[in-house]
């Protein structure tokens, strides 16, 4: 939130009367970008995009003075509420919008914002945008407030749309887009807007290098970048405070970095910030690395004593180093007590331990575990059936695998690269054509782009098949869609031709 102790000094003409200067300002109220207008004792002229008018006001100790905020004040409210309880937006906009001011459309936002009425919030930021009732909270709380629903070529246009130089180096609004840039996946992006931002004049601040340091959770050498921000955050002058240190324990973790997730763990403590779940998750999960389940049930045990309940995340977390740590019976013990918690209606638990089990060579337990899954009822997107029919098709057990992609068709519409490339390798390890070739059809359909390992699978049956035009036209395809094969396939691609 964005509170600014300046408001804007835009005023209304209510009922062809005056309205003296306007009552105390609505929260989160900022100075207007736009329409500035000087004021006196005893008259005020008022300057909006459409017209200009002189008026005459009463006297500040007058009864009429204090009646004409009184009706001032009443009319913004009803405005706020016309445009915030209409069904029509544009036409609300048109009926009450010249009577409020832009800390009052930011109320708007931040309302439409929490009842999820995005399309309407657009519409809102749009006529504010045409009226020219914009600060820096207008910015930043329409970016923050439309999450995912704003493409980041929005966000990036609607930054790069603002012309006045302080708006567009707030941190606040600098710290909207980078943050939208992250939800959405671009990373590189974001890092190299930030670069531009500084030299524009930005000065970053904490939440700044918070919002860059949670994405070097997900690029290559995303350690090394987030060292890069913790320096330069620290030659600022800028502290480390217990958010900053959560978010860098979590990208040691996503980075197999265990010691250093443990190092800033301590220092974080020797600094006198108390720990809280999240730090406690984010270690348990660098623990998980490499199954060190010794260590990860000291730091359970020292959460415990500090008082704080294990959520979902911990206990999942805790899971996650067990089965790593090839400790099933504790694992199992675990998940019972996830169920009992109701913490297990989703399938992450269940193919945490369906996945350690039938990579150990315990495929047995690992259907038990599938199931007891499928007896509860349990919510899948469908990895657990990736995970299912990836170790029939690994043990041999081709004719269960091809009868789990069957029953997942059947079953369930929802579909990714990931579940797609599993079934079509099951189809294609049993020689079922047709239903390889249905398969394909799906993610054109579906609009699914194959992978790398779409296309291996598929090179690799055909050539099996002796269907070497078909191989060699997806190997065309793979290379106009900017990707390489390995250097296995494609020899072997070509052996068979040779040999044929």
């Amino acid at each position: 939130m964005e509170i600014s102790p300046v408001f804007g000094h835009r005023l209304h003409s209510v009922f062809f009367t005056l309205s003296p200067p306007p009552p105390p300002p609505l929260p989160f109220s900022s100075r207007p970008i736009t329409n500035s207008q000087s004021t006196s004792t005893n008259s005020v002229s008022t300057t909006t995009t459409t017209n200009t008018r002189t008026l005459r006001t009463q006297p500040q100790d007058s009864p009429k003075f204090k009646e004409y905020i009184s009706v001032s004040h009443k009319a913004r409210q009803s405005a706020l509420l016309d445009i915030q309880q209409s069904s029509d937006i544009q036409l609300a906009l048109q009926r009450s919008g010249d009577m409020l001011q832009v800390q009052d459309f930011n109320i708007v936002m931040r309302q439409l914002g929490k009842q999820n009425r995005f399309k309407d919030l657009s519409q809102v930021f749009e006529w504010m945008q045409q009226h020219g009732e914009l600060n820096f909270a207008s910015y930043s709380s329409y970016i923050k407030l439309m999450g995912k629903n704003l493409h980041p070529n929005k966000a990036l246009e609607i930054y790069n749309g603002i012309e006045d130089r302080l708006i567009k180096v707030n941190p606040s609004v600098c710290n909207s887009v980078l943050g939208c840039l992250n939800r959405n996946g671009k990373i590189e992006k974001s890092f190299e807007l930030f670069r531009h931002m500084k030299h524009d004049g930005l000065v970053p601040d904490v939440v700044t290098y918070s919002t860059l340091l949670s994405g070097c959770a997900k690029v290559q050498e995303g350690y090394t970048k987030a060292t890069e921000l913790v320096q330069e955050l620290k030659h600022k002058g800028l502290q480390m405070d217990i958010v900053i240190y959560g978010t860098i324990i979590s990208v040691c973790a996503s980075c197999n970095q265990c010691k250093e997730a443990e190092r800033y763990f301590n220092q974080m403590k020797i600094e006198g910030h108390v720990p809280n779940v999240f730090h406690y998750s984010s270690l348990l999960n660098a623990y998980s690395v490499d199954g060190n389940y010794e260590k990860a049930e000291e730091i359970f045990k020292e959460m415990k004593l500090a008082g704080l309940v294990p959520n979902k995340v911990v206990l999942t977390t805790l899971l996650k180093v067990y089965v790593r740590g090839g400790l099933f019976e504790k694992a199992r013990v675990l998940l019972n007590e996830l169920e009992a918690l109701g913490y297990a209606e989703e399938e992450m638990p269940y193919c945490l331990l369906m996945d350690a089990l039938s990579k150990a060579g315990k495929i047995d337990e690992a259907k038990l575990v599938f199931t007891e899954m499928k007896t509860r009822n349990v919510k899948t997107d469908g990895y657990a059936y990736s995970i299912m029919i990836s170790a029939f098709c690994r043990y041999g057990l081709l004719d269960d695998a091809k009868q789990l992609a069957s029953e997942f068709e059947a079953k369930y519409e929802k579909y990714d690269v990931v579940i797609l490339n599993t079934m079509l390798c099951a189809y294609c390890r049993t020689g079922e054509m047709e239903n390889v070739m249905n398969l394909m059809k799906k993610m054109d359909k579906l609009a699914i782009n194959p992978d790398r390992n779409t296309f291996h699978i598929l090179i690799k049956y055909f050539v099996k098949e002796k269907l070497y035009m078909l191989a060699f036209k997806t190997l065309q395809d793979m290379h106009n869609r900017g990707q390489q094969p390995d250097e296995v396939y494609a020899l072997s691609f070509f052996f068979f031709i040779i040999c044929s």
